[in-house]
């Protein structure tokens, strides 16, 4: 079983960071382990929209991205952490996105060549921390991760969102929203045991 977390925060120590450390204590208590890749450590140019995945389903960027398709196509449950910017998610966030369009593109030349093979167990998570408390802040992130891991073949599986923390330490001191944080975490585990269990 492999669960990886992408975490979009430019923030080192974070309210993202301190939600991600939770759900990993949730993941761990559940005899599974949380692979986290801070995206603001890696270099990674936006899509370019050239074209060139569309015949292949590879990204001709050659920058970090590349070792990330390898280890996204092996994740069972995939975690996008991202704290609100604008209504959205993050810059770094959001390039990370964009550049899963060469797996999309992979998805449907698999399609077409009759081998694409969906898989129910593959699915996919959102955390995301706001400053504000608006009804709506979360929208656009959610519809973004949604149709990001719609384009992996991901099932949207639930979404752990946390509105009005919008100093640095307000999770550190949230031990209620720390205890949810690593409640989800170990759902997310239990349900990848159950679903590897029934075969």
């Amino acid at each position: 079983m492999k669960i990886m977390a992408f975490n979009g925060s430019p923030r080192k120590g974070g309210n993202t960071d301190t939600l991600l450390e939770a759900v990993s204590l949730g993941v761990s208590g559940a005899d599974a382990s949380l692979d986290i890749v801070r995206l603001s450590e890696l270099k990674m140019s936006p899509c370019i929209a050239c074209g060139g995945c569309d015949k292949t389903g590879k990204c001709v960027v050659m920058d970090d991205m590349q070792a990330l398709y390898g280890r996204i196509s092996a994740a069972d449950k995939i975690i996008i952490a991202s704290p609100i910017y604008f209504y959205t998610l993050s810059a770094q966030t959001k390039i990370f996105i964009d550049r899963l369009q060469a797996m999309w593109s992979r998805k449907q030349l698999l399609k077409a060549a009759g081998r694409w093979q969906p898989d129910d167990n593959h699915q996919g998570y959102l955390l995301s921390v706001a400053a504000t408390s608006g009804p709506r802040i979360f929208e656009g992130a959610a519809l973004c991760a949604r149709y990001a891991f719609d384009a992996l073949g991901f099932t949207y599986a639930g979404d752990f969102l946390v509105r009005g923390a919008d100093s640095r330490e307000d999770i550190k001191k949230d031990s209620e929203k720390l205890k949810q944080a690593t409640d989800f975490g170990r759902k997310i585990a239990v349900k990848v045991n159950l679903i590897l269990t029934k075969d």
